[in-house]
């Protein structure tokens, strides 16, 4: 049915050229401008964003949108089309999750199925089983047949999320969107995609589910927003999630947004606070064994009982750093992972299943992924990428899953940064409201 294509999109002239002609005489939609001209402005319908027109030229008569151009160009010659959906009907939903949702958990969950016309922002901490959640919600909206999305920033996080709840509703056909998913779009009454994604939906969701609102890219995108806002239908509700919202975030939203807040984990113990650990001019101690010691001997140490992830600031770096790591270290089973990687996806299940001693990463793994018995080492900590928020996101990759095996997380610096400070005081913070709910 190759209409299923098309259902509740959002395409350009361009795209939608490509489909089979047929597929226009099985659905109903309507057409809009693309770019609004306005006096010296230019608005785009897709993204919401505002343009100087001269900055936006392409001839004498012609625009384009400059802020959403990587999904292809949207310009004056082309119309938008917004393809209309059809109805889903009530039906029993197979659900197999065996565990069970912790007191705190539950009081949110039943605050969610109870308040379905209104907006809402979970506030968690790393692993405190914000996906587990929306269990119950997801199975009310689908049984009742509508329509649901979740959306993150990050592909890796995608992935999980996938994998997660695929094995939880293995009945449902749920489709995975990101950049690089080969697979084509077809109708679902569950997605998951990154929030680029949102731009080619339209009015197509009766629950739309935003995790991770903090992260590059989607923070403070006001194209993002837009997307995430028009995708969902116009009665839609909206669930944000977040381990580490900005003061900015909650002073937009507070009016808007039923606000709960969970600072104990899953498993019922507290985050591992860092350490701190002062390393002078480490960057020139990359080539040099003695003065390499005191990582070398925290890695051997810490893959004693657990295994380790290191986060570096830059690919160049981490690539140097595992050239030598190989080469002190020659019984640790070592690899690294990036954007760049081409084996990404097959490393990081590698690392789900044990497969290695230690794993270097970027920024990639800042959040979302989980792994059973990991260590976190932060190399460069002072590095203008790790702001407050990636630091508590990272520290959070320690201790989320299985028995307790004493983890533990360094951030090695040679400047005590703001977002150091502020990430070490935010973990205590939610450790001290933690506690009070163990």
């Amino acid at each position: 049915m190759p209409y299923k294509k098309v259902w509740g999109r959002r395409l350009l002239t361009r795209e939608v050229a490509q489909l089979p002609k047929e597929i226009l005489n099985q659905v109903t939609y309507q057409r809009i401008t693309g770019i609004v001209k306005q006096s010296k402005q230019i608005i785009c319908q897709r993204c919401g964003q505002i343009t100087q027109q001269q900055e936006a030229k392409l001839n004498e008569e012609e625009y384009y949108c400059p802020h959403c151009l990587f999904l292809g160009r949207n310009d004056t010659t082309q119309e938008l089309w917004l393809f209309d959906q059809p109805a889903l009907f009530p039906r029993q939903i197979i659900f197999t999750w065996d565990k069970t949702l912790t007191i705190e958990q539950a009081k949110i969950a039943q605050r969610l199925t109870t308040q379905v016309t209104d907006h809402h922002l979970i506030w968690a901490v790393t692993g405190a089983g914000k996906t587990e959640i929306l269990y119950p919600l997801l199975q009310l909206f689908l049984a009742a047949g509508k329509r649901v999305a979740i959306a993150s920033p990050r592909v890796d996080v995608c992935q999980e999320l996938w994998l997660r709840f695929t094995t939880v509703f293995p009945e449902e056909k749920i489709v995975l969107l990101h950049g690089k998913q080969q697979v084509p779009y077809t109708f679902s009454s569950f997605v998951i995609c990154t929030t680029h994604q949102l731009y080619r939906f339209y009015h197509a969701f009766d629950l739309l589910v935003v995790d991770e609102i903090d992260a590059f890219p989607y923070v403070r995108d006001k194209g993002l927003q837009y997307a995430t806002e028009t995708a969902k239908k116009l009665d839609g509700q909206l669930i944000y999630l977040t381990a580490t919202p900005d003061e900015r975030l909650l002073k937009e939203i507070r009016r808007k947004f039923q606000i709960h807040y969970l600072p104990l984990r899953f498993h019922q113990r507290l985050l591992p606070e860092p350490q701190l650990i002062f390393w002078n001019n480490w960057r020139q101690c990359l080539n040099k064994r003695k003065k390499m010691n005191p990582l070398i001997k925290k890695i051997q140490k810490l893959v004693k009982d657990n295994h380790v992830l290191v986060f570096c600031p830059s690919i160049e770096l981490m690539n140097e750093l595992q050239i030598k790591l190989a080469e002190w270290l020659p019984t640790t089973t070592i690899t690294s992972v990036s954007s760049k990687d081409k084996k990404r996806q097959e490393k990081v299940q590698a690392m789900r299943h044990q497969k290695y001693d230690v794993l270097l990463t970027t920024m990639i793994l800042e959040r979302g992924v989980t792994f059973e018995n990991i260590s976190v080492l932060v190399l460069g900590a002072e590095h203008e990428v790790f702001t407050k928020s990636a630091l508590v996101q990272i520290a959070g990759r320690a201790d989320r899953k299985g028995e307790f095996s004493n983890s533990q997380v360094c951030f090695y610096y040679h400047e005590k940064t703001r977002a150091i400070k502020k990430a070490v005081k935010e973990i205590k913070m939610m450790n001290k409201a933690g506690k009070l709910l163990q």
